[in-house]
């Protein structure tokens, strides 16, 4: 099976065409307070409007109030959202739109089978690196032996780069990969030769392991 990419904390439209070029699945677009790569609204027309058809363009969001979810979804128009918070499954399901959660893996977090329980309309699991109550996008590993069966895709982050995104892959087999500070030269930029060497070594795995 194919491991999908997401790219996650895009913040300008020059790298969301060069992640589209490279055959990126899916963009992550930011909205929580906490995460130096929040957009303002004056930067949304011009992010979509750089994303062609047939690429899943995912809103994160971390406790935001639901008029802000809201307001995101109208003018950004995503195919997924995304919640990193405390979000309970009302909240999350109450936008009418598909959406994945986040669960924290790092110090001080619950078990993780739990999530399935607490979000059975979770379209995947986003496994991160940080703890509990922690904004994501930290570039924090976590024990990729400790992923539990979810029932639901995942989606592996935390911590990810092109020199162990291999190793990611062979050991967690998820459904999809998702990157952020890995593929940056700064917070909300993104660095175009690693973000080609990430592609390049998901594919190389992906080869890897179907041989």
């Amino acid at each position: 099976m194919r491991t999908r990419i997401k790219f996650c904390g895009l913040t300008r439209p020059g790298d969301v065409r060069l992640a589209v070029e490279l055959g990126v699945d899916a963009l992550g677009f930011v909205f929580a307070a906490a995460s130096p790569r929040r957009l303002a609204p004056e930067q949304l027309e011009g992010l979509r409007q750089a994303v062609p058809p047939l690429v899943n363009v995912v809103a994160l969001f971390m406790d935001n109030p639901g008029s802000e979810v809201a307001s995101a979804i109208k003018a950004l128009r995503p195919t997924l959202l995304q919640f990193h918070g405390a979000e309970d499954e009302a909240f999350c399901r109450g936008f009418g739109l598909p959406f994945i959660k986040t669960v924290p893996m790092g110090q001080g977090a619950d078990d993780a089978a739990l999530a399935r329980k607490r979000y059975p309309s979770a379209s995947a699991f986003l496994l991160d690196g940080h703890g509990p109550g922690q904004p994501g996008g930290r570039g924090e590993r976590f024990d990729w032996t400790t992923v539990p069966p979810l029932g639901r895709p995942i989606f592996l982050a935390g911590g990810l780069t092109p020199a162990n995104i291999g190793q990611a892959i062979r050991t967690v087999r998820p459904y999809a990969v998702d990157v952020s500070s890995g593929i940056e030269s700064a917070p909300g930029l993104k660095d175009g030769e690693k973000m080609q060497q990430f592609v390049d070594e998901v594919r190389r795995a992906d080869r890897n392991i179907a041989e």
